[in-house]
């Protein structure tokens, strides 16, 4: 078996099969694109890049059964594609990589079980820890942090080290990589390489547009790689081009500039279309040819090395009770303009507008407008993992679910992260030009052109301030609430109030 998030051509899955005796099995279904409201240019990412891995496979002589979404009598789910196939071949054993989500291994595991049929999972050689190693690292610690986590890989795997310690003698240059953009703007950057639709690709849009005419998203600008060839190239144009700045602008925000310095690879890599080692160790050498600075080198490594890591290995660690948590008993349904774009707030119109085209966004824009707002309006955290997983491009439960649950929305209570990201507006109008020519000023917490962020960051802290009291790193916050005369408590619970019902619907 080969999912859609396993498309790399050196699997330990074809390196134990036999051609022309193993079939390799391969499925479409509608489920996938369903169970949550799938971005179309998410559902036509996977689709793309699976049928072109068909295809490479069929023309290195590997006998491939793949059912398309289209095909006749398609039962619509991929439990009810693998029965038939089972079926169908009378399979000795099903062999596949570790899956990327819960679900989909416990529906295989109930389908390979009911049909008596030995289900074999192999470790999945394109992360650099396995789910035993992080269970190793949590072992006997009372908090998880991914920095203590980050530097051990450093360590193991002997990248960005020296002979007495890390490169730079710092192990994480972020305090170097906060810069925001001057009133200018971001000047020239280079563009991205994009990968026009060949007929595979072309074909399949088509048929995502005739199979989810009401998912959400555009499919006007999809140019994202869907083979490995293409992978790398995106590699080399990001190394290349806009490494050597990625670093100082990384949580810079613009209007009308979805992409800025970053790498876009992420999508490609959760696909395994290209190798997360292959990414790291081309950073690594542009740095050691002083083609990029090492701040900027490192804040790209600690993404993958780090967070890309570090999450897979809290997402097997405490699934599937872990979607289910919700520390701060948020309850509030997500507002319906998280679908639609249409708000008054200029940052969550441009970063939700950018996403609907692109299925893209990124880190900063997605936990520090979209995530930020939802954590403030105390919207669901089910609710808000389910748009994220349904929307962006390069989301895999995996990597999405402890992101959102645990550092943007804070359900686990501090379990990943140290302390809920809550900021008032003021933190976007530093980090981007969102703010300008917006109705509201995120300096002021309450009147009629009082910002939904700040106002909602106060009440945030009055509702939630017997729960933050155990974090340490809110102490601070905590504090400046604590200031405020209870004449502003009641004026800015008032206002709270009036968003939730006029803005939050």
């Amino acid at each position: 078996m080969i999912l859609g998030d396993q498309l790399c051509r050196r699997s330990p899955v074809l390196e134990r099969a036999r051609r022309g005796e193993d079939v390799v099995w391969m499925a479409e279904a509608a489920e996938e694109s369903t169970h949550v409201p799938s971005h179309k240019a998410r559902t036509a990412l996977f689709l793309a890049a699976m049928r072109h891995h068909a295809a490479w496979l069929a023309a290195q002589g590997w006998r491939v059964d793949y059912r398309r979404l289209d095909d006749p009598g398609n039962t619509g789910s991929l439990g009810g594609e693998l029965l038939a196939a089972i079926r169908r071949h009378h399979p000795r054993r099903v062999v596949l990589l570790e899956a990327g989500e819960w679900r989909v291994a416990k529906m295989f595991e109930d389908v390979c079980g009911a049909e008596g049929v030995p289900l074999v999972w192999l470790s999945d050689p394109h992360f650099y820890a396995t789910r035993d190693d992080f269970r190793q690292h949590a072992r006997g610690r009372k908090q998880l942090r991914m920095e203590f986590f980050y530097r051990e890989m450093r360590r193991r795997h002997g990248i960005l080290m020296e002979k007495h310690g890390p490169a730079g003698g710092k192990w994480n240059f972020d305090a170097e990589n906060r810069e925001s953009f001057s009133s200018s703007g971001p000047g020239g950057i280079p563009q991205p390489a994009g990968f026009p639709p060949d007929d595979i690709t072309r074909e399949v849009l088509r048929l995502v547009e005739q199979r989810f005419p009401d998912n959400p998203g555009s499919l006007r600008h999809f140019d994202w790689p869907v083979t490995p060839e293409q992978a790398r190239a995106a590699l080399d144009d990001f190394i290349g081009n806009r490494l050597p700045q990625f670093g100082r602008f990384q949580d810079a925000m613009w209007t009308e500039q979805p992409f800025l310095f970053h790498s876009r690879l992420s999508a490609a890599m959760n696909l395994k279309l290209l190798e997360a080692r292959d990414a790291v160790r081309a950073a690594e050498e542009a740095w050691r040819e002083g083609k990029a600075p090492l701040a900027s080198v490192e804040g790209f490594i600690r993404q993958i090395l780090g967070w890309r890591e570090y999450v897979r290995g809290v997402y097997w660690l405490w699934m599937p009770e872990y979607a289910t948590w919700n520390a701060l008993d948020a309850q509030a349904p997500l507002p319906r303009f998280y679908w639609t774009g249409e708000t008054e707030m200029r940052c969550l119109r441009e970063v939700i507008g950018q996403t609907l085209e692109y299925g893209y966004a990124h880190h900063i824009q997605r936990l520090m407008v979209a995530g930020l707002f939802a954590l403030l309006a105390g919207v669901e955290p089910r609710q808000v993992h389910e748009w994220y997983l349904g929307i962006y491009v390069d989301a895999v439960e995996w990597v999405e679910l402890p992101n959102v649950l645990g550092m943007s929305q804070f359900a686990d209570g501090g379990r990943m992260a140290s302390k809920p990201y809550a900021a008032t507006g003021k933190y976007i109008a530093r980090m981007s030009n969102y703010c300008q020519g917006c109705r509201y000023d995120p300096a002021r917490a309450t009147g009629e052109n009082a910002c939904p962020f700040t106002v909602l960051y106060w009440d945030f802290l009055m509702r939630n301030e017997g729960e933050l009291r155990r974090v340490p790193r809110m102490e601070m916050q905590l504090a400046n609430l604590r200031r405020l005369a209870p004449d502003a408590r009641r004026e800015i619970r008032a206002q709270a109030g009036r968003v939730k019902k006029e803005v939050c619907v």
